[in-house]
């Protein structure tokens, strides 16, 4: 194997072994939080909006953490600002950019417009 092709396979096994940790994610619906809830599973809710800037400035923080191992067992629920209004009266969410994070059914932690790595991180920490 030349050197081009064994590098090609390294970066393809790593991106596998990364993935094979990498936190899940879903849009959010009343029963996957039930779900994850019921089960005691480790959930952060991500409020956004495609028009909001710190929004985008939050998603590749984000990505990062769940890409990280130790966040493998978290489940992360996308909900729309715009469209799921019904879900923000339920979570008590007034704003975009906001994360509520559970651990079971208990609600360990919020954070709105918050673009700093380690507080989002320790957010997302007390879940655990």
């Amino acid at each position: 194997m030349n050197r081009k092709a064994f590098l090609c396979s390294l970066v393809g096994l790593t991106l596998s072994a990364t993935a094979s940790w990498a936190a899940q994610q879903k849009n959010f619906t009343p029963s996957d939080l039930k779900t994850a809830q019921d089960s005691g599973q480790t959930v952060v809710v991500d409020v956004s909006a495609p028009w909001c800037s710190t929004c985008k400035a939050q998603a590749p923080i984000v990505q990062a953490l769940l890409n990280e191992p130790k966040y493998k067992n978290l489940l992360l629920l996308h909900v729309d600002f715009d469209t799921q209004k019904a879900v923000l009266r339920q979570l008590n969410v007034r704003e975009q950019s906001t994360f509520v994070a559970f651990k079971g059914k208990q609600e360990v932690g919020r954070s709105s417009g918050d673009t700093n790595k380690t507080s989002i991180e320790g957010l997302f920490d007390k879940a655990l």
